[in-house]
């Protein structure tokens, strides 16, 4: 009998599973594949991780203890993890996002400094603003190297006694009032609760209990294009979000192979069947989209080098959900990340970690809960 077993061993999963298992909980991950994947949330190696908070300034907390988590996570391991060069986010003057970058660093007392486009423009070569827009940037924010990371959490986890079962598909999933059954493949599994993170599969695995929650997989694209050392080399480029007439990108500077990584964070096409993704391409709008951006905002012209495929699964209101399972007590569920979720896991893994060993956490969920689409 274990203690936890956690179905969906990616992001947030290997993450809780690091941490019950430092904390003497008998634990199992369970997954589709084989983590670090490249059927998960996690691939296309990096993430950016932001203070100051577009998006909302509830999100600020969470992102600095993620923050510290991740540092902690960089110092146990030999790998490099976390990249601090900085990030920009750019809008509109009058736009809801820069302006909830600009209260939320307020509020919080985060470094943030505003500048103009001109201003922007001069400091980094690279970029060719136009008038109208503003960049803040955030210079303790950065880049996560999210592969790494997964990598590093297994490790870590496997040393402190968690148990892995990869490449299984779940047969069966039962509850009762003080233990859950998972069948696989080839063995039963029995655990005193249950974490289902399993990113665009967990309706197919809530499925075996009759339960479905309000998630749309879609399917979305990001490239690789070639750049200028000189001016886009992470030594002197930062990472950037770009929220400009309803249309959102992110990008970061070239790291480690001549390259800059730029995706677009809305939009996409809706998915009936999460598990099959047409190859990057196959819509006109997978290049025409980030090469658009491209010649929007940098100085110089890049080739495309390479794109990839991926899947966002998010809420109606692009919220997580980190809650139990209604009618089920020892049963929690997290999920709804894509897209602005990864930065987060360190910190998810943790508040998961609290909600099953003692039922609360010091971290205000109550946005994240399941009752708001009631």
């Amino acid at each position: 009998m274990y203690d936890v077993a956690i179905i969906g061993a990616g992001s947030m999963g290997m993450a809780a599973g690091f941490y019950l298992a430092k904390e003497n909980q008998r634990v199992v991950l369970i997954d589709a594949f084989d983590p670090p994947h490249s059927e998960g949330s996690h691939h296309g190696e990096t993430r950016l991780i932001r203070h100051a908070y577009g998006e909302g300034e509830s999100y600020v907390p969470m992102a600095l203890r993620a923050q510290e988590l991740w540092h902690e996570l960089d110092r146990q391991v030999d790998e490099k993890l976390f990249d601090p060069t900085g990030v920009l986010n750019i809008g509109d003057k009058q736009s809801d996002f820069v302006k909830n970058v600009i209260k939320s660093a307020k509020t919080h007392g985060l470094n943030l400094e505003t500048l103009t486009a001109d201003e922007v423009n001069e400091r980094w070569e690279g970029f060719q603003l136009d008038n109208h827009l503003m960049g803040c940037f955030e210079p303790d924010s950065g880049v996560l190297m999210s592969e790494r990371c997964i990598g590093a959490y297994r490790h870590l986890a496997s040393k402190a006694g968690a148990q892995f079962k990869f490449n299984e598909q779940i047969q069966n999933l039962e509850t009762r009032d003080d233990e859950v059954t998972i069948t696989l493949s080839n063995e039963t599994i029995q655990a005193k609760k249950l974490i289902v993170s399993a990113g665009k599969g967990t309706n197919q695995v809530l499925a075996h209990l009759n339960e479905q929650l309000p998630l749309k997989p879609t399917r979305k694209t990001f490239s690789w294009f070639e750049a200028d050392e000189e001016l886009y080399h992470r030594n002197h480029f930062p990472g950037w979000a770009y929220d400009v007439d309803g249309k959102t990108f992110y990008g970061f500077p070239s790291i480690e192979n001549q390259v800059v990584k730029l995706g677009r964070h809305d939009s996409g096409y809706v998915l009936q069947d999460p598990m099959n993704l047409a190859p990057f391409g196959h819509y006109e709008n997978d290049l025409a989209d980030v090469t658009s951006q491209v010649e929007r905002i940098f100085k110089e012209p890049m080739s495309h080098a390479e794109g990839k495929v991926c899947t966002y699964t998010n809420t109606p209101d692009g919220d997580f959900i980190i809650d139990q399972l209604s009618g089920h007590d020892h049963v929690y569920v997290a999920c709804g990340f894509s897209g602005h979720g990864f930065k987060f896991s360190s910190v998810v893994g943790e508040i998961l970690t609290q909600l099953t060993l003692h039922g609360r956490t010091q971290f205000n969920i109550e946005p994240f809960r399941l009752s708001r689409f009631n």
